[in-house]
């Protein structure tokens, strides 16, 4: 199910202890029976869509648990909220994961009691810049008017990391916005940006839209280049692909910079609805298949790795056990 619990307010408060002091309560959770909340992202991208198949499964599948999917600012939200209480489970990229677990980058010094259910499809860097507008390589975006996603999410964290790859200052060398992706495309139809980041998979409806809305005025930046800076400050998450040119009908495919996500859940998960929450993720996968392609994309071979973040230990009996 999808909706938009009127649990704001509470989520704000709770995120603000979480980053201020790591000791934030997070009251009753759903542990035993209730509602689920799962932060999801934007509302025209994957994790949305996902969430809401992935919610709808666990209603019509766990007896005593209704799920409900949320959109949010995505992964740095998303683990903020499951860290606070307010969230059960949270999409999120595996490198902005990895920097809660850790307590790195966003999260400096406070790793957050996150476990993964699993490693899902990956996500593809998508650098879209006007056609003709005098950008045809990276470095060329310094002094432009860009935007690098919804604040502190996912997207905003990968932009700012390959930005400073190429030796450009976020911050300073580009005019900086940070929008969700609907409003983000709002701005790049009406000419109002110059270039946008996003991450998400193939195909992220905002994206599809815009593309598809004007073909010819937009293009894709390849990006691998970029790839061993990253690497050699970050590890190995970061890895390369392709953008084929069937996602969106560009003339040709793209290489660019892909990233896998996780599902998340709170430490303290009890084990078994860890584990149920997983079985039903892969029993019926071939529903969520229909919500979107991308759902095709793991096994449960391949969902097991989610390394630097840890399993939970209800997942990894299941990925042991069935």
């Amino acid at each position: 199910m999808t909706g938009r619990p009127l649990r704001l307010a509470a989520a704000l408060l709770l995120a603000a202890l979480v980053a201020g002091c790591g000791t934030a309560d997070p009251g009753p959770r759903a542990w035993h029976g209730g509602r689920i909340f799962l932060a999801t992202g934007n509302t025209t991208g994957v994790y949305y869509q996902l969430g809401g198949g992935y919610a709808d499964m666990i209603s019509r599948h766990l007896p005593g648990y209704e799920a409900w999917a949320e959109p949010t600012g995505a992964s740095v939200e998303n683990i903020n909220r499951l860290a606070g209480g307010d969230m059960e489970i949270a999409f999120s990229l595996a490198d902005t994961a990895a920097d809660a677990v850790n307590g790195r980058g966003v999260f400096d010094g406070q790793p957050l009691p996150v476990r993964a259910l699993a490693r899902v499809y990956r996500n593809y860097t998508h650098v879209i810049v006007r056609t003709g507008g005098k950008i045809d390589r990276f470095a060329q975006l310094r002094g432009k008017r860009v935007s690098t996603g919804s604040p502190k999410s996912g997207t905003d964290i990968i932009a700012g990391r390959l930005l400073a790859a190429a030796g450009i200052d976020p911050d300073r060398d580009i005019q900086r916005a940070n929008l969700s992706l609907p409003e983000t495309v709002k701005r790049m139809r009406a000419g109002t940006l110059d270039a946008m980041f996003f991450s998400g998979g193939l195909p992220t409806p905002g994206i599809k839209d815009l593309l598809a809305g004007a073909p010819g005025t937009f293009q894709l930046l390849p990006l691998t280049d970029l790839v061993q800076p990253l690497a050699a400050r970050y590890g190995s998450v970061y890895t390369t692909a392709t953008l084929p040119k069937e996602a969106y009908g560009t003339p040709a495919a793209t290489p660019t910079i892909t990233v896998s996500n996780v599902i998340l859940v709170a430490a303290d998960m009890p084990d078994q609805l860890a584990y149920d929450l997983t079985r039903v993720l892969f029993a019926h996968q071939d529903e969520l298949i229909m919500v979107h392609p991308e759902a095709a994309n793991f096994t449960r071979e391949s969902a097991a790795g989610t390394d630097p973040i840890p399993l939970h230990p209800g997942a990894a009996r299941y990925y042991r056990t069935g």
